[in-house]
């Protein structure tokens, strides 16, 4: 393999949970999502999608926080990335508690598709990701004319 050819990575499905400040989103829900989606960008995740879900009071106090709000992120990234993540969300005044799960696709699909609402989007989401851009497909029309 040459130095010019493009160098494949394989990249992992996750579902992440980020505990934020119910109060900080509450006053800028835009601002608050964006430093979700800085932190995973700073990791080299592709977010393919994303929403509040709970809000609310916390069974117990995390970090002197009695309330507080679960965002959900789905996204791919190749398993280096999860340092970063971690790093950041420790150093983030946004994030309050993280906890990331990698996925088989079939569940990957489900979690978009409760996220998104579309069963299609979520079977485009979690499509290998590891193929160089020049390799072509394999050709199933072809193998069919063959058998014919």
């Amino acid at each position: 393999m040459s130095v010019a050819e493009a160098k494949t990575v394989k990249e992992n499905l996750y579902e992440g949970m980020f505990l934020v400040n119910s109060a900080k989103f509450a006053n800028d829900p835009d601002g608050t999502a964006g430093a979700i989606m800085a932190i995973l960008e700073r990791a080299g995740a592709t977010v393919v999608a994303q929403r509040p879900w709970q809000d609310g009071k916390l069974a117990y106090e995390v970090s002197g926080h009695r309330k507080g709000l679960h965002f959900l992120v789905c996204f791919r990234m190749p398993g280096a990335g999860m340092e970063v993540v971690k790093r950041q969300c420790h150093l983030s005044d946004v994030v309050i508690r993280h906890l990331v799960i990698k996925h088989t696709p079939q569940l990957f699909n489900a979690m978009v598709d409760a996220l998104t609402g579309d069963s299609s989007a979520a079977e485009a989401a979690a499509e290998p990701q590891d193929a160089p851009a020049d390799a072509k497909p394999a050709a199933p029309a072809a193998a069919e004319a063959e058998a014919e």
